[in-house]
């Protein structure tokens, strides 16, 4: 499956996996060199992704496939490889007790079975435009209950950087809202033409944003109020990566965005001034809407 997106992408498994790979390292990097709560962060986030092969109905298709010996041999082979690359790397930063406590949480979660869905409604602060924000955040909401907890932390332990990174985290979440292409009806129904169509998006986007992390802002704000200007360009950053995020999407609309957009986000987490030349590219090419 994997190879057959590169090749939709125009692009060689092998050097599709190459660079996947050079923008996992450059992230992990990052995450390292800009938090000390990196070494608690990471492992948390290589259990989340092997939650997601704990889906309930994935499940259910493999035990009708397969004998449960067998299954649990193939749950607990699927979850070691998708954590091994957080593993290797926490060795290369020789957090060993860390590396080798992560596979065995890992081979437990193969045992679980869980919805990563709700059933239930829960209200959001967004108006009915656009769908990202509702969607994005019903199924994301305790991210951000996490994130507000981790500023709540950093004003009582006195750690500007940790809500920086709370904040940081709550962006990147709403990037995730943009990564998959709507239904044409969608973008018909507004009945505006490419750039005005993007403006509105951009805006509404904006707003609603502002909305999910101004809680962390004022905490920020009051607790920190020495650091005011670095948290407003933090703020700005997030932002641009925003921007960067609906501009890019539909400039490759109606298909999903490109390995090589994808890659340029990569890079611009490590030299956000690039957006400042991103930004301006991908909302002049021709948008297919």
């Amino acid at each position: 499956m994997t190879n057959r997106w590169f090749k939709d992408a125009g692009i060689h498994p092998l050097i599709g996996y190459v660079l996947a790979m050079a923008a996992f390292v450059g992230i992990s990097a990052y995450l390292f060199y800009k938090t000390p709560y990196a070494v608690y962060v990471y492992p948390l986030l290589a259990l989340s992704l092997a939650g997601k092969l704990s889906e309930l109905k994935r499940n259910d298709f493999l035990s009708q496939c397969f004998p449960k010996r067998k299954l649990n041999q193939l749950r607990i082979t699927e979850n070691v490889l998708a954590v091994l690359p957080f593993v290797f790397f926490l060795c290369y930063k020789q957090y060993f007790l860390f590396a080798c406590v992560l596979p065995l949480f890992a081979s437990l979660l193969a045992f679980a079975r869980f919805r990563t869905t709700a059933n239930i409604t829960i209200p959001t602060p967004f108006a009915k435009k656009p769908f990202e924000f509702i969607v994005g955040f019903r199924n994301s909401f305790y991210l951000f209950l996490l994130t507000y907890a981790v500023s709540l932390i950093a004003c009582f332990v006195g750690n500007f950087n940790l809500g920086l990174f709370a904040l940081m985290i709550s962006f990147g979440v709403c990037l995730f809202f943009y990564v998959k292409p709507e239904h044409e009806y969608f973008v018909w129904s507004y009945k505006l033409d490419g750039r005005q169509f993007l403006l509105r998006k951009i805006a509404t986007a904006l707003l609603h944003v502002s909305v999910i992390v101004l809680p962390i802002v004022l905490l920020l704000g009051c607790f920190f109020y020495h650091d005011i200007g670095m948290l407003l360009l933090f703020l700005a950053i997030g932002y641009a990566f925003l921007i960067y995020m609906i501009v890019a999407k539909y400039a490759a609309y109606p298909s999903e965005m490109s390995l090589m957009q994808t890659i340029l986000l990569a890079v611009c987490i490590a030299m956000p001034l690039f957006l400042i030349v991103l930004i301006p590219y991908f909302f002049c090419v021709p948008q297919n809407i």
